[in-house]
């Protein structure tokens, strides 16, 4: 469990390199990337930035590769911005989880829909095997007829 002040580290860094990827790092390759999540290790020596990137694949790896080679920048700009005696050493990893989220809702939305359109299906066949019983005018008038001369009889 993370003690006050590791929480307090991580959401300060977060904040920092956030407001950098923003405002301060110019390197064309980041492209729309955002700091999810930082986690400092106990003793304050390493944190773990969790980013999450929107794009390709390819686009993705480009901006890990960038935030990896501005990893010293960031660290210096870090030490110049927090109140802290040793910088944690900074260690990126590509956050997936909202596109793994996109997918689990698409799905959810796509078996929503299966079952809507299911639902409509069993009920057009519910109607269709009930309109057999349901004779039309005509027939059901013969049948009183039928009955009628029955009766008579």
């Amino acid at each position: 469990m993370a003690t006050r002040r590791q929480i307090q580290v991580a959401n300060a860094i977060q904040q920092h390199i956030s407001y950098l990827l923003q405002r301060e790092l110019k390197d064309p390759r980041i492209g729309f990337a955002t700091i999810t999540g930082v986690e400092v290790t106990g003793d304050l020596k390493y944190a773990r930035v969790y980013v999450s990137v929107m794009g390709t694949p390819e686009e993705q790896r480009e901006t890990m590769q960038a935030m990896t080679s501005g990893k010293g920048f960031i660290r210096r700009e870090l030490a110049n911005r927090m109140d802290i005696r040793f910088v944690p050493d900074l260690q990126f990893k590509l956050d997936t989880s909202a596109a793994y989220s996109d997918k689990i809702a698409r799905l959810l939305n796509d078996l929503k829909e299966a079952d809507g359109q299911r639902g409509q299906a069993e009920a057009a066949t519910a109607t269709e095997e009930s309109a057999p019983d349901a004779q039309p005018d005509e027939q059901k008038g013969m049948i009183e007829e039928d009955v009628e001369d029955k009766e008579a009889r």
